[in-house]
């Protein structure tokens, strides 16, 4: 039986019960925990542990849009398709057209990112280099939302909750300990604080809205949850391949 199927005839959480799950859930599973992001808030990656971390993470980045876009083709509603249409505008970008400037996403902040840290944007956007792990976490993340319903793929963005607080944690931890990398590259963190705030609080607002039932919060809980796994999956993965093999000097 599924969790959902187990929550179907009990009454539904408040809404501020269903948060306190939530963010009980992240305080377990959500990967600011992580090993590899303890050391990297911590100052104690190499030069090469954190760009084999921007190469995969740019992985997930990239396909953000695409997953965003999957969401949108899934609302009925055209309010909601002007709003949510901003979440692959913040990551793609805008053109210039009729006379207005065009401006760069989170993507492009993302290859600059990369480029301060020494990598070359040719080399993250060809993908070489991505671990096969991160390339299934990350597939996995866009089926989910594919396949899922609206509720679900909305309720898988919630992790957007607590990555403000990480950003800042981020920011000021790269600031600190990783001096050598150009102060351009934090731009991508800076702007998403303000921006993963805004879109977390839509997302929540329309969870409450959809959840009304103990069942569908079940789904909403179960959505997050596999979230929270895809990020840790990624993190898991880059950890263990930058791993210092047993027996090797720990100088790195």
């Amino acid at each position: 039986m599924s969790t959902a199927q187990a929550g179907a005839g009990a009454e539904p959480w408040s809404s501020g019960e269903l948060e306190d799950r939530l963010r009980a859930l992240a305080e377990e599973r959500y990967h600011h925990r992580h090993p590899f992001n303890l050391r990297m808030h911590e100052g104690a990656l190499s030069p090469e542990e954190l760009r084999c971390w921007i190469l995969n993470r740019f992985h997930y980045q990239r396909n953000i849009p695409i997953k965003d876009a999957v969401i949108l083709a899934k609302l009925d509603d055209r309010e909601l398709r002007r709003s949510w249409i901003r979440r692959i505008h913040d990551h793609d970008g805008r053109p210039a057209e009729d006379g207005r400037p065009g401006e760069d996403g989170g993507i492009e902040r993302w290859l600059r990112l990369g480029e301060a840290a020494g990598l070359d944007r040719v080399l993250l956007l060809s993908g070489e280099g991505v671990l096969p792990a991160v390339r299934f976490a990350v597939e996995g993340y866009v089926n989910f939302c594919r396949h899922g319903s609206p509720l679900e793929a909305v309720a898988s963005s919630l992790t957007e909750l607590f990555a403000p607080d990480l950003m800042v944690t981020r920011i000021a931890a790269w600031e600190r300990h990783y001096p050598w990398i150009e102060p351009e590259g934090l731009r991508y963190f800076q702007v998403r604080v303000s921006q993963g705030r805004r879109d977390s609080e839509e997302a929540l607002g329309l969870v409450h809205r959809w959840a009304r039932t103990r069942a569908d919060q079940e789904r909403v809980l179960a959505a997050f949850t596999f979230k929270c796994d895809v990020l840790w999956s990624l993190l898991d993965a880059v950890d263990h391949a930058t791993a210092v093999p047993a027996g090797a000097s720990d100088a790195r």
